[in-house]
């Protein structure tokens, strides 16, 4: 290793001793008992068998997002994550599936393997820099670069070229991302669109859609729910919650059992009766939302009334929903530019566009996106 990478690695190594008390701590928690062990202590977590091709993305989206890339590959594929909900949509494509650990133990857990494919903003310097000593081909896919985060990647560009040296092909969602990427000194950049964009949302089940209009709350966090409540009028149509993180099942729960007393409004949880009979109906359920989006008329997506970055648009858009968004979509902005008929609102104004639920437009798909392109390179070196 170079002198830099030296002194990162020591570097990180000091923040990862001072932090082992609070990871022991934090691995108590039933959310992180065996992502915390995994990453910042190896359990159960072993290297990959030498010689496979190395998918590595974030969390359930972008992991739904390369699902097709993998399926071209799934004898060789082995797919590391970093979140829980990452951790289960792998498992549903590969066995071969890992928590990536933390960068200090990457030196020696990485094993030769003949490719590397990263999704989107995953770039963590001792990843690329030890795939790449030990023989893979790197590329990072779907990537770009939003306008909130620019400036921040420009403060740290000598941090971002040092690790795009390690980089051997970008796959660029646009022309504006591929310019931004190159002046982080990323090179031989390919612009191929958003590949979330290559396999259209399916469902799993035909529901059947009730006779009044449906009103879903989808990805919803904290305090949004309570937005959405204090918004909502029976008269509107029905409100599906699904919840963004099933921990928060039960707290949404007994905020919507709170909300409805003394209401004349009908309430149940959809894992007590499978069916959208009463007014408001919780979906305490995971891997339903494409079907939930089936048969609603009006999507609220959740992520953007508070600073969480926003949620995939393109899934209602599909299913020719109405959308209705908060402003906060800097994570998003790209799937965004990807539709047509949207609506982003101030907080305050959420009642009015739900009184005014007939006079929406259904948002529309305007863009396509192709793995193709990086089919073809990753053949180049089987």
């Amino acid at each position: 290793m170079g002198l830099f990478s030296i002194f990162y690695y020591l570097l990180l190594s000091a923040i990862y001793i001072l932090a082992i008390p609070y990871l022991v701590w934090k691995s108590r928690s039933t959310k992180y008992k065996k992502a915390i062990p995994a990453k910042f202590f190896l359990k159960d977590n072993s290297s990959f068998k030498e010689n496979g091709i190395w998918f590595h993305s974030c969390s359930m989206g972008e992991t739904k997002a390369i699902k097709p890339l993998i399926e071209n590959f799934k004898e060789l594929a082995n797919i590391s994550v970093i979140t829980n909900t990452g951790y289960e949509e792998a498992k549903t494509i590969s066995s071969n599936v890992r928590y990536l650990p933390f960068e200090i133990f990457l030196p020696f857990w990485i094993n030769k393997q003949k490719v590397l494919v990263v999704m989107e903003a995953e770039l963590w310097y001792m990843l690329f820099l030890f795939a790449k000593k030990k023989g893979a081909k790197t590329f990072l896919i779907n990537a770009r670069i939003s306008d909130k985060s620019y400036k921040s990647y420009k403060r740290f560009s000598f941090f971002y070229k040092k690790i795009f040296k390690n980089i051997d092909k970008v796959f660029a969602q646009s022309d504006v991302d591929k310019k931004r990427l190159e002046e982080l000194g990323a090179s031989n950049v390919e612009v191929i669109g958003n590949i979330k964009l290559a396999q259209l949302p399916s469902k799993k089940l035909d529901l059947e859609k009730p006779k009044k209009c449906v009103i879903t709350a989808a990805s919803t966090h904290e305090n949004e729910e309570t937005l959405i409540l204090s918004a909502y009028d029976k008269n509107q149509g029905k409100l599906i919650i699904v919840p963004r993180h099933p921990e928060r099942f039960e707290k949404v729960n007994i905020l919507i059992s709170d909300y409805i007393k003394n209401k004349d409004i009908t309430y149940h949880k959809y894992s007590v009766k499978e069916d959208f009979d009463s007014d408001i109906i919780l979906i305490d359920k995971m891997g339903m939302l494409n079907d939930i989006y089936a048969i609603s008329d009006v999507v609220i997506l959740g992520g953007a009334f508070e600073k969480i970055g926003g949620h995939n648009p393109v899934e209602p858009a599909f299913f020719s929903c109405k959308i209705i968004s908060g402003k906060n979509i800097f994570n998003q902005k790209s799937l965004f530019d990807c539709i047509k008929n949207y609506y982003l609102i101030n907080n305050d104004e959420l009642k009015t566009y739900l009184d005014n639920i007939k006079n929406l437009d259904k948002a529309v798909l305007t863009k396509a996106g192709s793995t193709e392109p990086i089919i073809k390179e990753i053949n180049k070196w089987l």
